[in-house]
This record gives C-alpha cells, structure tokens and sequence, in this order.
C-alpha cells in the first residue's frame, strides 16, 4: 500500500504534521468553553426561528428575477439576529460572512454554471465548501477576498477528478489512466481530451496557467502536482482491507489534505513563504481528518481506511482520536494566529468552524464514542447534541429547499466588479461534443 510522494517538501510537510498530531494526543483542556443548557436552549431556539425563515422565503419560489433579489434581501436581512443569539455573532463577524463569504458562494455558482450546464447542485456545493477554504486564506495572505480564475477553477477540479478518483464502481487501471492523462496537463503537455470530464479539467487547468503564467508562478503548479500524486495515493485508500497500517493511513490523509490546502493557498497569490506553507498544510490535514470523522459510516460501508475507520472495526472508541482533534485543531490555530495578516475576527470565524465540523461530526456518528465521553463534549457545544442531530437530518431530507435558496442567491446575485469575465469561462464549442 505505501507510496511515497516524490516531492521532498511534501514529506518533509507530512513528517511536521505528524509530529504535531502525535504530541495532541493529551488529555482534552479543561478551559474550553462551555454552555448551560439553558444557553443552549436559547440558541436552538434562534436556530429554528432562522432556519423557518428561510423556509418561508425557499416556498415562494419568486418567479421574477426582482421578487428573487427582495427574497434574498430578506434572507440575508433575518441573518444578523440568527447569528447574534444562535451563533454567538455580532458586528464585523456577521458582516464578513454576509459581504464577504456569501457572495463567494454566489459567484462561484453563477460561473460555475456558466463554465459547465451539466454540473448538479451537489458538484457546485462541493466547488463551493474549497472556495471557502481558499477565500479564507486570502486576507491571511494579504490578498482580497474574492472568487478568481484559479479559485474557481481548482474549485471546479474536485467534481471532476476527485471524485472520479474516488469513485467505487470505476477501475483501478481506468483511474490510473486518467491520472496519467491529468499528470501530463499539469505538467504543461496537451494530450487530446477523451471524454467531457477531461474537456473540462483541460480547460480548467488552461484558466489557471492564464492567470499564472508556468515561467512566472512555478510553484502553482508544484502545488498542483503534489495534490495531483497525493490522489493517486489516497486511491489505495478506498481498496484498502484489514492489512492497513495506521501511521501509513495518517501519512496518506496528512498529504491529501494537506497539498490539497497548500493548493489554494498558493493559488490565493502565486507563492508562500515557508510560515504560510506549513500552516496551509495543517489546516488542509484538519480539514481531511475532520471530513474523515463526517464520513465514518460511509467509509465503513464502502472499506475506505481512516483512523476513524480502524478504530471503529476494532471496536475502539473513537473517544481519544476526537480529543486529539480537537487539540490540534487548536495548534493549527496557534499558527494561523502568528500569521501577521488577517483580522482577528477572521480567525476566531476560522477557528470556530472547525471546532463545529468536529462537534457536528461526533453528534452524527455517537455510538461510535462513549456515553463519559459524550456527557463530558456536550457542555462544549453551542448546541445538545440530540438537537444538533436531529436538526441536521431533518435538513438533509430538504434538499429541495436548499435547492430553492440557492437559486434564489445564484439568479438574483450581482457578481460586481472581478478580475474574472464571463465569456472567458465557457468551454469552447468545438471542445463540448
């Protein structure tokens, strides 16, 4: 199964990360912070006042493009009081999200749609969660927050490629082709596409090469290559059995998620500075870890080896690997906070959704923990857990409202002044047979 990555850096990336992941494994602070349940109950009750909001406005379905731009208005206007007692939000952080990552969002789908008809709502919110992660990065780095033609098309890479790599029902042989073919593009060779996927991932990577010329901006596409091998990798992952070995599995998930987020970082401004690029790559490897923790059940079903996955067949609580991710969640922390640009509003948004990705996770999967372990995690979220678990399946069977939102913001959104042109962004006739 083991398959080193042949760019030095990345080992050298994926030694640090792990060195860091194994010095959290410590007790879980006893500092952090905790809510009543009567503060909990006031914020699940903010929760569903805002969540039936939406509702309201996702059932009208406006069929004119003004009764979509006053829908919008009013979502966003029911946001600021759902945030400030839910959320804990206030001020600069609920104008940052609303001025800043939800147009992000807008954006991305309008081009999205735009470059390719046939992508599903599912593959623009998969494009839409990496531009977050890149458009978090940017005042981190310096740079402005927006959708550029890199984001969007490194964005746009994960329902092509990623995926397809991913997949269960398609052959080794067939993936490893692909990836030779994809290897070849990224290196700056253009063999002939075969099929739409490959047309597509062509001219992504063509929008890439055109903000970042290859003799300029080296290291993009050292970045993408190393996200490229680190796939190829993490295939053995999803065909991997009971022979696995864990700190092989942690080296794979710390490289795919780690050049995963180095990719955006460096696609954010063109280059990173040795800070920059290790605190990209912890934050990639949380990123991969805590998406690891989301999909146990899946990667049970399916055979894929996580950490979560090797302890759960051995019937070991998953108590310890949380703690853990918790606290180095918080290392990734420290070092975003030694980076000199972006607010403190901006990290303390960043720091806690990942806290809440990690505590949505454990509230789906919790006959994976132990009933200490849960009693003790509670007080720490925002939420209770049953209310967080039973609000998210309930959602998870609405896709049709979500859908209806997303319209709503995609149809009646201005995309304003951008470094990225609309007709730039199609796939060439000749080019979509």
């Amino acid at each position: 199964m083991e398959r080193r990555n042949s760019c030095p850096w990345v080992e050298a990336q994926v030694a640090n990360t792990i060195d860091v992941w194994n010095c959290c494994a410590v007790p879980l602070a006893l500092d952090r912070p905790r809510f009543s349940r009567m503060e909990q109950q006031k914020r699940e009750k903010a929760y569903d006042t805002g969540l039936r909001a939406v509702d309201r406005e996702a059932r009208r379905r406006p069929r004119t493009k003004t009764g979509r731009l006053q829908a919008k208005r009013r979502m966003i206007a029911a946001f600021p009081p759902f945030a400030a007692i839910a959320l804990g939000l206030e001020g600069e952080s609920v104008q940052l999200l609303t001025v800043g990552f939800f147009p992000v969002s807008t954006q991305l789908a309008r081009w999205a749609s735009r470059f390719d008809a046939t992508l599903s709502m599912d593959d623009i919110i998969q494009a839409c969660r990496n531009a977050w992660t890149a458009c978090g990065l940017q005042p981190l780095l310096g740079q402005p927050m927006e959708i550029t033609p890199s984001i969007l098309a490194y964005s746009l890479l994960y329902p092509y490629s990623d995926n397809y790599l991913d997949h269960r029902n398609v052959s080794t042989s067939e993936k490893l082709n692909f990836s030779a073919r994809f290897q070849d593009r990224l290196r700056g060779q253009a063999p002939s596409a075969q099929n739409h996927r490959e047309t597509a991932i062509w001219r992504l990577v063509q929008l890439i090469e055109e903000q970042y010329p290859r003799h300029r901006y080296p290291e993009v596409f050292e970045c993408l290559l190393a996200i490229h091998q680190a796939q190829e990798s993490s295939v053995a992952q999803i065909d991997s059995r009971d022979d696995c070995d864990v700190s092989e599995v942690l080296r794979i998930s710390c490289a795919k998620g780690g050049t995963s987020v180095v990719a955006d970082a460096c696609l954010s401004r063109g280059w990173l500075n040795p800070e920059e690029r290790r605190f990209s790559f912890e934050w990639g490897a949380l990123l991969q870890l805590g998406d690891d923790l989301q999909d146990v059940y899946e990667d049970l079903r399916r055979g894929s080896a996580t950490l979560f996955t090797l302890a759960a067949k051995d019937s070991v609580p998953l108590d310890s690997l949380v703690i853990q991710l918790l606290n180095f969640s918080e290392r990734v922390a420290s070092g975003m906070d030694n980076l000199p640009n972006g607010t403190p509003i901006l990290k303390e948004l960043l720091r806690m959704s990942w806290q809440s990705l990690i505590l949505m996770a454990v509230t789906d999967a919790q006959e994976f923990f132990s009933p200490p372990f849960l009693a003790e995690l509670e007080p720490t979220s925002p939420f209770g857990f049953d209310f967080l678990r039973k609000r998210h399946k309930k959602l998870k069977g609405k896709k049709g409202m979500f859908a209806a939102v997303f319209d709503a913001f995609v149809e009646a959104g201005d995309v304003g002044n951008n470094r990225l042109i609309l007709a730039d962004l199609c796939m060439p006739a000749a080019l979509q047979a």
